[in-house]
């Protein structure tokens, strides 16, 4: 029976509306040259709406879960893709940069929020032994953005201009709500409600703590080459601007790839897995150092990168699911939402220093390495946190 198993067509509206925030978070770095023309701003000042974005989902998103606690499931996602649709049509329709980048801020709440508490719901409505599949399948909603909607999106708006940009992406979460409108259960549980207090003893625990930990460092360290490897292709292993789009489609294709992958092997272990991928990406990454000026060998690298890529994020939503459950039940959500955050920080906190090590002696050249030495620091977190839970810590030294 297991054999036949057939995932819920729930998990497929959540996947719907992944695909549109997905998109939104990283198509507006293709059109930002049109944004700094539209509202004649620098292009280094129109990516400030990028960063205010990764700023909602940071700090709105488990604010917000933490308050609506009580809410049923269902009646809060359909919520949450109004708010989103609005955002995305008040920032469409702004007419000064000061309003673009408040309406930016305050869509990325809906995200945070989203992927969050849809993780939770995912794991729920599957057997046990399916929980990462099915959050990897909610995430391929994400995986699907890169490959599609953002060069579609880039598209449009280099064709059209960037308001018909956030005009698309409102439709696409005009498609996630009526889709989960008509293919959500109603009866999802809440699961126990706790007062804010006890919700954000999250911040306190040693345990939920070092995932987020490892969540910004094994994550986001692969976006210190990340952000740079359209430079990288093409100043280094000497592609044209042409070849290198290609390339990057490649790239997003293994990534789809990677989280199927990822959800299936970290169904039983999560934290298993997380070690064996994090060990193989740095492996991949410090080889990418050495194949980047060699184009076949890059090129068999790059793929490699993609499925690696992110092959941790089901196993990281499931990991810190099931420990928030163990240590802090009822904290379930907004744990969740708070590693979504930390996906957010981490790509923040690569591309920063991605950034410094260009403009440094160091060069391009070095930015994969630097990654590998970031997801080495998730791995042996990973490591870590493996250790506390086979030998039964309660918590943590200095933190309850």
């Amino acid at each position: 029976m297991k054999n036949n198993y057939k995932m819920p067509a729930a998990l497929w509206a959540l996947t719907i509306s992944a695909f549109a925030i997905g998109t939104t978070e990283f198509v507006m770095v293709g059109i930002l040259p049109t944004v700094a023309r539209s509202f004649q701003v620098s292009v280094s000042t129109a990516g400030l709406q990028v960063t205010l974005y990764a700023l909602g989902v940071a700090i709105g998103g488990p604010l917000l879960t933490a308050l609506t606690g009580s809410v049923p499931r269902k009646p809060l996602l359909l919520y949450l893709m109004l708010l989103f649709i609005a955002g995305h049509l008040a920032s469409a329709l702004a007419n000064s940069f000061a309003l673009l980048l408040i309406t930016r801020f305050i869509s990325g709440f809906a995200h945070g929020v989203f992927f969050g508490v849809g993780a939770t719901i995912a794991a729920t409505l599957v057997p046990s032994d399916k929980k990462a599949t099915a959050i990897a399948i909610m995430f391929a909603g994400f995986t699907i953005a890169i490959v599609a909607g953002v060069p579609l999106g880039t598209y449009i708006g280099q064709r059209f201009g960037w308001r018909f940009t956030l005009g698309g992406v409102a439709l696409l979460g005009f498609i996630g709500l009526i889709a989960n409108w008509l293919l959500l259960p109603g009866d999802i549980e809440n699961g126990p409600v706790l007062r804010m207090k006890d919700q954000l003893k999250v911040l306190l625990n040693g345990h939920i703590l070092l995932v987020l930990a490892i969540t910004a460092f094994g994550y986001g360290g692969t976006f210190v080459t990340f952000t740079y490897m359209a430079t990288i292709l093409e100043q280094i292993t000497g592609f044209s601007p042409g070849a290198i789009s290609l390339l990057l489609l490649l790239y997003g294709l293994a990534v789809a790839i990677g989280n199927v992958i990822g959800g299936k092997v970290s169904n039983r272990n999560p934290i298993r897995s997380l070690i064996v991928i994090f060990a193989l990406q740095a492996l991949i990454l410090l080889v990418f150092s050495f194949t980047a000026d060699h184009q076949v060998p890059a090129i068999i690298t790059l793929f490699f990168m993609g499925i690696l890529a992110y092959a941790s994020v089901p196993g990281l939503q499931l990991y810190i699911v099931q420990l928030s459950s163990k240590y802090l039940p009822g904290t379930e959500n907004v744990s969740s939402a708070l590693n979504i955050a930390a996906f957010n920080v981490g790509v923040a906190i690569g591309a920063t220093v991605g950034g410094i090590v260009v403009q440094s002696r160091l060069g391009l050249p070095a930015t994969p390495w630097i990654s590998s030495l970031f997801v080495l620091l998730g791995l042996g977190l990973s490591v870590w946190s493996f250790q506390l839970e086979k030998e039964g810590a309660s918590e943590l030294v200095g933190l309850s």
